[in-house]
């Protein structure tokens, strides 16, 4: 009896691109969005490379993409690509979506991603809300980099004494420098929403310790955030936690109580997005079905 035929799961981001078969994840450069110019040819450039060599040709490819939810059409463009390029069966959906599918098993629920980025997506029998996810200009309220954003305003602020004095000021005048240079810095060419990101872990660790303006930085972070989530839900579903912030004891324990005290209990997730896009590959029965796109 000859072996079944290999799958592959891949979780395209804008900064990595993972790709999972069986107990071997590679990884490598991601593409900047479907969405975003020649978004389909540099998704297959970041993909193609780190499908495994030689061997048995490929049974399923699923992928989960960023800018898929944004861009349709071009999801479909990279499903008939990889199909053509793998001879394999190809499901593309959004990476969100694909996250969400491994989260809660396929089944209904909310998953809250709060990261770089932020967003929440409930998927029910009623259908299925996107909230945020809009980007660092925006939206992604909550995330990680609109709490460096934050900061970066909080010291601008403090510096011509419109704020209370805060540890944020020392903390940022280390990384960056005093408040005048904060404009140039943010000028710099590498993407903002990364480098704003890198202050949260600050900004957390500055309220869990009782900085008056963090704390309120992130009180509100907590607000937006809840409210996504309550937002992406037509009924009281579990909301399960995604995402680098949601790691922090501190921030994860004040998010936690936040949804509990707006009706939502929340649930570990139960696998990756890479699961959720093999997951969605293999199955045609899901409530995701309507966000997939699949080629052969």
């Amino acid at each position: 009896m000859s072996s079944p035929r290999p799958a592959v799961a891949v979780d395209l981001g804008k900064s990595r691109c993972r790709v999972s078969s069986g107990d071997v994840v590679r990884e490598g450069l991601g593409a900047p969005g479907l969405a975003a110019e020649d978004g389909v040819t540099a998704a297959i450039a970041a993909i193609l490379p780190l499908l495994p060599d030689g061997g048995e040709p490929l049974d399923l490819v699923g992928v989960g993409a960023a800018g898929a939810w944004a861009a349709p059409g071009a999801a479909q463009q990279l499903a008939d690509a990889l199909a053509a390029a793998t001879d394999a069966r190809v499901a593309v959906a959004s990476d969100v979506v694909a996250a969400h599918a491994g989260a809660l098993e396929g089944g209904e629920g909310v998953l809250l991603i709060a990261g770089t980025g932020a967003a929440a997506l409930g998927i029910d029998a009623d259908g299925a809300r996107l909230v945020d996810g809009w980007g660092p200009e925006l939206g992604d309220f909550g995330s990680g980099s609109w709490l460096g954003r934050e900061a970066l305003r909080a010291v601008l602020r403090a510096s011509v004494g419109l704020s209370p004095d805060t540890v944020l000021v020392p903390a940022i005048e280390t990384r960056i420098g005093t408040a005048s240079d904060i404009i140039g810095w943010l000028a710099d060419p590498e993407p903002l929403a990364r480098r704003l990101a890198t202050f949260a872990p600050l900004v957390l660790d500055s309220a869990a310790a009782g900085d008056h303006v963090a704390g309120g930085i992130v009180e509100e972070a907590v607000r937006l955030l809840t409210a996504s989530a309550v937002a992406a839900s037509s009924r009281t579903l579990a909301v399960t936690l995604h995402g680098g912030l949601t790691q922090h004891p501190w921030f994860h324990a004040a998010l936690v109580a936040s949804l509990q005290s707006a009706g939502r209990q929340t649930v570990p997730a139960a696998g990756t997005a890479l699961d959720g896009a093999l997951l969605l590959a293999r199955r045609v029965d899901l409530p995701h079905e309507r966000f997939v796109h699949r080629a052969e």
